[in-house]
């Protein structure tokens, strides 16, 4: 892999709401490590493996939307079930896509910063504007969302399927193959902003240059 090339899976399963309502956010940032996630809009098939997650722990944690227990128009959709899709927009122009975690009423969420393409290559580019497929394509959490068609409109449905849903095509990222860091963006959440909650898939070249602290 590396390429944008992958071989058949030998099987593919949706992820089902149990992937997503365990307690442990850091956990399930580091398992969507390798999962694919996918679009589908007006039945133009978009799919990329996932290579770099951040994890925000809710309420406990200063980096969190929900920091505190904050709920705002915006917010809201922290708290709902897990295998929700939470997209904001950052900077006013950046839609970031968000899979909450958790069960209702604890805002847990893992930010996608990067994706490996696999399949709709060809929409990707024109989403992008661009004509050669490179890291730059998808390698971000404000491109990967361009690329893959998903806004703030998106935000709040749910990921059991239908136009946003994450696969396990057998995809295994080995312990060893996992970097840990700090988050991006995120120093005025004093000491938060220390935690090794940003995991990536070593060597990929769609992992962002996103630094941390």
């Amino acid at each position: 892999m590396g390429d944008g090339t992958h071989l058949l899976p030998l099987y593919i399963m949706i992820l089902p709401e149990s992937f997503y309502t365990r307690k442990d956010v850091v956990k399930i940032a580091k398992e969507l490590l390798g999962k694919v996630l996918v679009t589908n809009f007006d039945g133009i098939i978009t799919s990329g493996m996932i290579v770099e997650t951040e994890a925000y722990a809710g309420i406990g944690d200063k980096a969190s939307h929900a920091s505190g227990g904050r709920r705002t128009n915006r917010t809201e959709t922290m708290y709902a079930q897990g295998g929700t899709a939470y997209v904001y927009l950052c900077y006013g122009i950046h839609h970031l896509f968000n899979v909450v975690t958790n069960v209702q009423d604890i805002p847990h969420a893992v930010l996608i910063r990067g994706l490996e393409p696999i399949e709709g290559i060809d929409m990707m580019l024109a989403r992008r504007r661009k004509e050669v497929l490179a890291p730059t394509l998808t390698a971000g959490p404000g491109a990967l969302s361009m690329a893959m068609g998903i806004y703030t409109t998106h935000s709040g449905l749910s990921l059991m399927g239908g136009n946003i849903y994450i696969e396990d095509r057998g995809i295994k990222i080995a312990a060893k193959d996992i970097v840990a860091g700090t988050r991006v963006g995120v120093a005025y959440a004093q000491e938060d902003a220390l935690l090794p909650y940003r995991f990536s898939v070593k060597g990929n070249k769609y992992v962002s240059k996103g630094k941390g602290l």
